[in-house]
């Protein structure tokens, strides 16, 4: 699959979530951001007004403003999650990217999946776009499919694959595959964590993926057709 460099790029969330970015950091994603003409920037909490603030500034193209909630352990309440996420829409987010409990999930509590993602939902309503991290890599096929139903049920926007920070590894082809198909064109698919060159990112929209978060978005798009 070929993917041209711009419409490639129409698909990245550029992405910086390292516990030791600074403010200046955030400036220079953004500038990044709006040079490669990325969809959005994803950045901590910490950092939503910061992006909004770099973002105003800008002269051409203005990315949207994704930011995480229970990041990246998702070992937070409902309440939590939902109040972290309706204080970065507040100060700006469009879209809140929320980590699963993924114990609830392997325990076998897919209500209670459910409900954490509905919590958030409500919290971040549209036109927010809720996308739903459920560390594919952590989880069996069944598993990835019983979270792709909670999150369509509960009314997420996208199912994305990984936080990047789990150690069982970020996204794959397959999982990307059963997340796809899992959620037919109803939900978006985000494929997330290791990324870092065109053919990996193109394998990944092949699969199904109509979202990539990369932090190597420069490196990914230099290897794409023009």
């Amino acid at each position: 699959m070929q993917i041209a460099r711009k419409s490639l790029a129409a698909m990245i969330d550029h992405t910086l979530l390292s516990p030791a970015a600074t403010r200046g950091d955030v400036r220079a994603l953004v500038g990044v951001a709006s040079e490669l003409e990325t969809y959005s920037v994803c950045v901590s909490p910490t950092f939503v007004r910061a992006a909004v603030a770099a973002i105003a500034e800008l002269p051409g193209h203005r990315p949207l403003v994704a930011t995480v909630c229970g990041f990246p352990s998702g070992k937070h309440t409902p309440e939590i999650k939902a109040a972290e996420a309706a204080q970065s829409v507040a100060e700006g987010a469009d879209e809140v990217d929320m980590v699963i409990d993924i114990g609830v999930l392997k325990a076998g509590d897919v209500a209670g999946t459910q409900a954490e993602i509905a919590a958030v939902r409500a919290a971040a309503p549209a036109p927010t776009v809720v996308k739903v991290i459920i560390e594919a890599a952590a989880l069996t096929d069944d598993e990835i499919v019983a979270a792709c139903r909670a999150s369509e049920a509960a009314g997420a926007d996208f199912v994305k694959t990984s936080t990047g920070f789990h150690p069982s590894g970020g996204a794959s082809v397959h999982a990307v595959e059963l997340m796809a198909k899992t959620v037919g064109g109803r939900l978006g698919v985000k494929a997330s964590g290791g990324i870092r060159s065109y053919d990996e990112a193109a394998a990944m929209v092949e699969a199904g993926a109509t979202r990539l978060g990369l932090s190597a978005s420069q490196a990914v798009l230099d290897g794409a057709a023009q």
